[in-house]
C-alpha cells in the first residue's frame, strides 16, 4: 500500500430525540460528541485525546444553523490548535468533502483530516411546537476556506411554472421513468413502494436510524391522514426526513500516519476514489428527464480509477432523497434491481439531515465493511434535482492510488438539448471563494429539500494559507 493512501480510521454517528428543546443539545454539541466518539472508535495506541490534538484540517458542510466558523470552534474544543477550517455551503456535493480530505492527505498537506456535520432540526421543531426557544451558541471567527455555490439550481422558467419544490421535480422524473419503462400506474406505484418498504426494513436493523419501524408497501404507497400525497405518485413517506437531530464525524489520515498512531489494521477503511460530476443542467433543459448522464460518467470514472468492476461492489448507499433518485442511479450505474441499495435504511427512515446524510451513511458503510473484510462499498451523493452527482468507493484493501476526480463546465449550460460532458474532457474546477458573507439565512425549504448546486472546489489548496 502506498504510504500516502488515505484511510478512514475512526467514525461515529450520534443522534438525540429529546422532546424538551431546553434539554436538547444544539448541532455544534452533537458534532463535537460525534468527533470525540470517532476518536475513540479508532482505537489508536496514542489514545483519543492525542489523536484529536493532531487534527490539522476540518471540513463542515453548512446546515440550517448560522455558525460562522464551526470547524474552527470544534478544533479548539478538542485541543487541535492551528487547524485549517473549511466550511462548504449548501449545494457542494457531500462527496466533495471526502475527496478534498483524501487529496489533502495524498498530497502530504495534512496528517489528520476530519469531515464532520450535524443538524438539530427536530430540536427546532419541538421549540416551535412548545412555544419555547432553541438558541445556538456563538461560533466566532471566519473559516480559512469557504466553498460556495456559483449558480442557482432552479431555472427561472421552473420557478414561473411553480416547480420550486424538489418533490415536484423528482415526481416528474419518476413519471418519466414510468413512461420510459411502459409501466402501468398501479404496478409502478407498487414497485416504488416496495423499494421504500425494503429500505424501512434495513433501517429497522440500524441502531443509528431515526425511524426504526418497518412499514409495509401499502403504507408507503397509499395516501392517508398521516401520509398525505405531496406530488403524484409521492406520498410523505417517499420523501427524505430532515426533521432530525443527527451528527456524524469521520477521521482520515494516511496509511503511514495510521501506523505511527497505532491504529489497528481492522479499523482502517481505504478511500479508493471520489468522482464528482458538476455539469449543471436544469430539469427543464434535459432532453431525457429520466436519465442522468452525469451519474453514468461519474460511475465509469470512479470504477476505472479504482481499478475495479461494478460487479465487485458488495455494499451500496445510493442517495435516496426520493425514489426516482435511487432508480436513476440503479439504471445509470448498472445496479440490478434485486440488489440492496442501502446500508442505512435511506433518508426517509434512517434520517436525512439537510447537508450531512452522506457523512451519516459513511459511518454505517465503514461499520459494514469492517464486518466484511475484503469487500467494497459505494457511497453516492446528489445535489439539487439530480443536478450534480458524486460517487465514492471504499474497501478494506488497497488498490490503485487514490484519485479525486472532479470536473465542471466553467458556466452553467443553457442549451435545451445539451448533455453532460465526459469527466475526462471537462476543464478543471475553479478555486473556492475566499470571502464569507456576514450572515447566513436559513435555507429555503422550497429550494433545499435536496442540496442546491455549488461550484466544485479545487482540491489543491495549501492548508497553511488563510483565505
Amino acid at each position: 500500500m502506498d504510504p500516502r493512501t488515505p484511510v478512514l480510521i475512526g467514525c461515529a454517528a450520534v443522534g438525540q430525540r429529546e422532546e424538551d428543546p431546553a434539554r436538547a443539545r444544539e448541532p455544534l454539541d452533537l458534532m463535537e460528541q460525534a468527533l470525540r466518539d470517532a476518536a475513540e472508535d479508532a482505537e489508536a495506541d496514542v489514545g483519543a485525546k492525542a489523536l484529536l490534538e493532531r487534527i490539522q484540517w476540518i471540513a463542515v458542510p453548512q446546515g440550517f444553523w448560522n455558525y460562522s466558523n464551526p470547524a474552527g470552534v470544534l478544533g479548539g474544543r478538542v485541543g487541535a490548535t492551528g487547524t485549517h477550517a473549511v466550511l462548504t455551503d449548501i449545494g457542494v456535493l457531500q462527496t466533495t468533502l471526502l475527496g478534498l480530505a483524501g487529496q489533502v492527505i495524498a498530497d502530504g498537506r495534512a496528517e489528520l483530516c476530519v469531515v464532520v456535520g450535524g443538524e438539530a432540526k427536530y430540536r427546532t421543531l419541538r421549540a416551535k411546537i412548545t412555544g419555547s426557544k432553541a438558541p445556538l451558541c456563538e461560533a466566532p471567527g471566519d473559516p480559512d476556506e469557504v466553498l460556495r455555490p456559483k449558480a442557482d439550481i432552479l431555472h427561472p422558467l421552473e420557478l414561473r411554472c411553480g416547480l420550486g419544490l424538489p418533490v415536484k421535480q423528482y415526481a416528474m422524473i419518476e413519471n418519466a421513468l414510468r413512461i420510459e419503462t411502459r409501466s402501468r400506474l398501479d404496478s409502478h406505484r407498487s414497485e416504488i413502494a416496495e423499494l421504500w418498504a425494503a429500505m424501512s426494513r434495513v433501517a429497522a436493523t440500524n441502531p443509528d436510524a431515526w425511524n426504526r419501524e418497518a412499514v409495509s408497501p401499502s403504507t408507503v404507497r397509499d395516501a392517508s391522514d398521516e401520509n398525505r400525497m405531496l406530488a403524484f405518485p409521492y406520498t410523505k413517506l417517499h420523501n427524505s426526513q430532515w426533521n432530525v437531530d443527527q451528527a456524524a464525524a469521520l477521521i482520515l489520515c494516511s496509511a503511514e500516519t495510521a501506523d505511527a498512531l497505532g491504529v489497528p489494521r481492522d479499523r482502517r477503511i481505504v478511500l479508493r476514489c471520489v468522482a464528482d460530476s458538476n455539469f449543471m443542467l436544469p430539469l427543464c433543459e434535459r432532453k431525457d428527464v429520466h436519465r442522468s448522464a452525469g451519474f453514468a460518467a461519474a460511475g465509469r470514472a470512479a470504477f476505472e480509477a479504482a481499478g475495479i468492476e461494478s460487479e465487485e461492489v458488495g455494499h451500496r448507499e445510493l442517495y435516496s432523497c426520493f425514489p426516482s433518485a435511487v432508480r436513476v442511479q440503479q439504471r445509470e450505474l448498472g445496479v440490478p434491481r434485486e440488489l440492496a441499495v442501502t446500508v442505512t435504511g435511506g433518508m426517509t427512515f434512517a434520517g436525512g439531515p439537510l447537508n450531512n446524510f452522506v457523512l451519516q451513511a459513511a459511518v454505517k458503510m465503514a461499520q459494514v465493511l469492517r464486518d466484511d473484510p475484503g469487500s467494497i462499498g459505494m457511497l453516492n451523493a446528489v445535489s439539487g434535482m439530480l443536478t450534480k452527482q458524486g460517487v465514492s468507493l471504499w474497501s478494506t484493501e488497497a488498490g490503485n492510488p487514490f484519485a479525486f476526480l472532479a470536473r465542471k463546465r466553467t458556466k452553467p449550460p443553457r442549451a435545451p438539448n445539451s448533455s453532460p460532458m465526459s469527466l475526462a474532457t471537462q476543464p478543471s474546477a475553479p478555486t473556492p471563494s475566499s470571502t464569507r458573507a456576514p450572515t447566513r439565512p436559513e435555507p429555503s425549504p422550497s429550494v433545499n429539500s435536496s442540496p442546491a448546486a455549488a461550484p466544485l472546489p479545487s482540491p489543491r489548496i495549501p492548508i497553511s494559507r488563510a483565505r
